[in-house]
């Protein structure tokens, strides 16, 4: 592992926080918060009005001076101050006193591969302020992966690809670590955003930003495959004249615009496969890629990626929720190290 086991079994909870949700496993009690990565405040008082589920309901949807805002983008956190208050308000009084109570809090976090030193001091940062006295950081693709059941204990081939909200993280691990491994910075919000500057385009028509999921609704069916309906009506605002208006729009329009942020998943695959030596590349003609994360969950997605690459492809269980389901597993134990015969010299 990339950090010690002994060190995460001594931790007392553990948070990964996402650009679209934020997730917190407390060792014993299990997965305790699940809410998006957003908080509402007041700009005239700084009074925080909501966190969470109720906050992202009001984006577009408030007066001027209350401001929707998210503390966390592409897994870094980017305001330090406000990821605290959110995590206070996600996490209640009652469960943060009986925190409080354990002597020498310690914490655990994902990061993002490749995370710089300031993004990862950030991450300690938040959780030091909420009592933490120490904070150990996990890389998310091994967390992901010790979550969706990989072996990667074991010394051979695992593939995973973690399909965030503003980023998709590509890995081969092996023996506990990353062998190679690649973070694109395209999600599920360049997705959302190509359907909604195709619609822009070629339809002259604005989708709400939160009450629409523009995704959703233009791939319902059979979502990027050719077999889903050829066309699905769509409501929004017309750009010249600001009224509402319903379009038909021709689904194979969309999958191709989509086609172009998913060329360069593509090419990060090609790119983490190349990098990668012979020997395991043939484990993974075998077992294939593994997708978790909430993007993973893109219609069609899974199908365009075996037919690119030829290999394999699989969604986890629950794949939302496997870095944190990750996190908790080393936090309780679950895993063992790999232990190697010494040899006699």
């Amino acid at each position: 592992m990339t950090v010690s086991l002994d060190r995460l079994r001594r931790c007392h909870f553990a948070v990964d926080l996402g650009a679209a949700r934020t997730r917190v496993y407390v060792k014993g009690a299990g997965l305790v918060v699940d809410q998006p990565s957003a908080a509402a405040i007041n700009t005239r008082t700084g009074a925080l009005i909501a966190v969470g589920e109720f906050a992202e309901r009001m984006t577009g949807r408030t007066p001027a001076y209350i401001r929707v805002v998210r503390p966390v983008s592409g897994g870094t956190v980017v305001d330090i101050e406000m990821a605290q208050r959110m995590l206070r308000h996600l996490l209640g009084e009652k469960l943060r006193r009986t925190l409080r109570r354990k002597p020498r809090l310690r914490a655990a976090a994902c990061t993002p591969h490749d995370a710089d030193p300031l993004a990862q001091r950030a991450t300690i940062e938040t959780l030091v302020g909420l009592g933490a006295r120490r904070v150990e950081l996990v890389d998310t693709l091994v967390a992901a992966a010790v979550g969706c059941g990989l072996p990667v204990e074991r010394p051979e081939a695992s593939m995973i690809m973690v399909c965030g909200a503003a980023a998709t993280q590509i890995a081969v691990l092996s023996l506990g670590s990353i062998v190679t491994a690649d973070r694109i910075p395209v999600g599920g919000e360049a997705v959302d955003r190509a359907i909604v500057q195709h619609l822009r385009h070629q339809h002259e028509l604005m989708l709400p930003s939160q009450s629409v999921r523009p995704l959703q609704i233009a791939l319902s069916g059979n979502g990027l495959t050719p077999h889903g309906p050829t066309s699905t009506e769509i409501h929004g605002r017309d750009v010249a004249t600001g009224l509402a208006r319903s379009v038909l729009v021709d689904t194979a329009a969309v999958r191709n615009a989509i086609q172009t942020p998913l060329t360069a998943v593509l090419d990060g695959i090609g790119k983490v496969l190349r990098d990668c030596p012979p020997d395991l590349v043939a484990d993974l003609a075998d077992r294939g890629i593994m997708m978790v994360g909430g993007s993973a969950l893109l219609p069609g997605l899974d199908q365009m990626l075996r037919q690119a690459t030829g290999m394999p492809v699989s969604i986890a269980e629950r794949p939302d929720v496997c870095a944190v389901q990750g996190l908790g597993a080393m936090l309780e134990g679950r895993i063992e190290p790999l232990l190697l015969e010494r040899v006699a010299g």
